[in-house]
């Protein structure tokens, strides 16, 4: 699946991924590939991207944004505010604050 970040200043992650866990306002969830069409709104909380290697992303780039979980180092961890999610055709779009 295809995951991209959006805050309002910037795009803060974009790579393909294999799943990801999220915040939603009735409780956490987890999209994985080929999650049906869904919309969703987040609260504060955390995003936990699940990706298969660290080899293709650009960590330099990550750097200051995003936090390695201390458990897996296949996790990247973002903490949000609030955002909306939008998964469709196996792309999510993440709108976050």
């Amino acid at each position: 699946m295809y995951l991209e970040i959006v805050s309002p200043e910037a795009i803060l992650f974009s790579s393909e991924v294999d799943y990801i866990t999220l915040p939603g306002v009735n409780g956490e969830f987890q999209i994985l590939n080929n999650h049906a069409p869904i919309v969703s709104v987040l609260k504060e909380g955390t995003i936990y991207i699940h990706i298969h290697t660290q080899d293709h992303l650009e960590l330099e780039d990550l750097r200051g944004k995003f936090e390695v979980h201390h458990d897996d180092d296949k996790v990247l961890v973002l903490p949000i505010n609030s955002g909306t999610l939008e998964m469709n055709d196996n792309k999510a779009i993440i709108l976050a604050d």
